[in-house]
């Protein structure tokens, strides 16, 4: 499975953007797609997670300001990032889990900074 991400850049603080990753490969068996970001000095962090099934899982900074969704074609997954702050700076990873295996797109930064 591979996976790429796409929709950094730079924000002002109150900004939006959005992330999209699609898996590419023997992906016809992805159970869950998400993001997580790592900033500097800091450990990787789980953002959004959702399930096959449409079920979601949010860190509770980002809850009703981010949104994760499913596109149309398969395997695709966006992350919508409304009222976005300093703090959410940082590279944002895709990843996602098949067969008990989790794999992982290059990272994407962002930076939310007037």
């Amino acid at each position: 499975v591979q996976l790429q991400a796409s929709g950094g850049g730079l924000v002002q603080p109150g900004g939006s953007l959005r992330l999209s990753c699609e898996a590419s490969g023997t992906a016809s068996h992805i159970e869950i797609m998400g993001w997580y970001r790592q900033a500097p000095g800091k450990q990787r962090e789980l953002v959004a997670v959702i399930t096959s099934g449409g079920g979601t899982n949010y860190e509770d900074s980002v809850k009703d300001r981010f949104t994760i969704s499913r596109g149309n074609v398969k395997n695709t997954v966006y992350l919508q990032m409304n009222a976005m702050k300093p703090e959410d700076t940082a590279v944002y990873y895709c990843c996602a889990s098949a067969s008990a295996m989790t794999y992982w797109g290059q990272g994407t930064q962002v930076t939310v900074s007037s």
